[in-house]
């Protein structure tokens, strides 16, 4: 292509202009720039002293089986009673959250005193836990406080307001437990008479399981699942089909046993089997046991299976079978005797108490004063028998 029409000066008038323009264009555009990044004073942010801190951060502990999600760069919650602690020095916590259906509760623990419960939208986001604190050591603790059929719960860090981060000390005694709804906390702070099971009035960190956990200062996992049974369930899968899987959704991925060893693993279970054996006509009797319910003996055979199943993996693990504080152990209960009959069958480290039973006067599940009751006789136990 050829110049502009007209002479050399129209081509010399035409190349000044054209720079000119440029150079208009380009003064403009930093203008506005500029004037963009000075926001008024009025909804300025301190951003001063803020410690992003990820997931994988050193200081960063983790109670309960919790997956780590590499591609999200995440750890992914399930279980009820999953914690996450950090320890840090200065004055505000948030933490960043995705829920996959905006159903989970989770607790928050501020230096080991119960703060406030978060209900977690659907999504990602950020959620204050802690602000205005002194410019001090402080813990910060997320708990989760609902079963895991309410979905899964991914963890992308928090955003501290301070100094540093803080080590944990890590704690010497290791529990684990494996139960059903009691276990869970299932609508322990349901004085409504509905009985719900919703995170709302569940808290696991007021379960029996959780405050033992609590009284002996130690590690804590709770591998549990409202209506579970030993042998059948209100549902198509049973504690022995269960108790391996790390994402509890996942046919696929196990839990690695090997990670850490319990020192002691508490059983609480079949207080569903109770229920369900004397229902002929219930969808799962019929399918796990045909027209008549399992024998004495065949209770007896599945529990021994079933712990040794758990020291296959935990050969040095002491097991507690505990029951209660339902009707499991009402007066006249057939099943403290099987259970009994269970534990002779082994010649050391496993070991059996109960909670009395106690009527929760049609309220349904116990309550947070029944789960005191529970875990006080447990820890008192442990003490004395188990750990001496």
């Amino acid at each position: 292509m050829g110049l502009p029409q007209g002479s050399i000066l129209d081509h010399n008038i035409y190349m000044k202009k054209s720079n000119y323009s440029k150079r208009y264009v380009f003064a403009l555009a930093f203008f506005i720039l500029i004037s963009s990044c000075r926001a008024p004073k009025s909804i300025e942010i301190d951003t001063s002293n803020v410690l992003v801190i990820s997931p994988n951060q050193e200081h960063v502990s983790y109670e309960g089986r919790i997956l780590s999600n590499k591609a999200e760069n995440a750890k992914e919650i399930y279980w009820p009673g999953s914690s996450i602690r950090l320890n840090f020095i200065g004055t505000a916590a948030k933490a960043i959250l995705e829920d996959q259906n905006g159903t989970n509760y989770y607790n928050v623990i501020i230096d080991g005193v119960f703060s406030k419960k978060i209900h977690l939208e659907k999504g990602k986001k950020e959620y204050i836990l802690a602000t205005d604190l002194k410019n001090e050591k402080h813990t910060v603790e997320l708990h989760k406080r609902n079963d895991w059929t309410y979905g899964k719960t991914l963890f992308y860090g928090f955003n501290i307001k301070g100094e540093k981060t803080l080590p944990t000390t890590k704690k010497d005694l290791f529990i684990e437990f494996y139960g059903n709804s009691i276990t869970v906390g299932y609508g322990n702070e349901d004085y409504s008479g509905d009985d719900s099971s919703s995170g709302e009035v569940s808290n696991n960190y007021y379960s029996y399981a959780a405050r033992t956990a609590r009284n002996l200062n130690a590690e804590y996992s709770c591998i549990a699942l409202s209506g579970i049974g030993l042998k059948v369930s209100w549902f198509n899968r049973i504690m022995p089909e269960m108790y391996d899987a790390l994402n509890p959704e996942d046919s696929i991925t196990r839990w690695n046993f090997n990670k850490r060893q319990p020192d002691v693993v508490v059983i609480n279970l079949l207080q569903n089997d109770s229920w369900i054996v004397n229902k002929p006509t219930n969808e799962e009797f019929i399918r796990r046991f045909g027209k008549n319910a399992p024998s004495e003996q065949e209770y007896i055979d599945a529990y021994v299976d079933f712990i040794n199943k758990i020291k296959g993996h935990y050969p040095n693990t002491k097991v507690v079978c505990y029951m209660g504080n339902m009707d499991i152990t009402k007066p006249g209960s057939i099943w403290p005797t099987r259970v009994a009959k269970v534990v002779a069958k082994f010649p050391k480290n496993v070991y059996m108490t109960t909670a009395p039973y106690i009527d929760t006067q049609g309220l349904g599940h116990p309550k947070i004063d029944d789960h005191k009751v529970s875990a006080d006789i447990l820890t008192s136990f442990i003490k004395k028998e188990v750990l001496k």
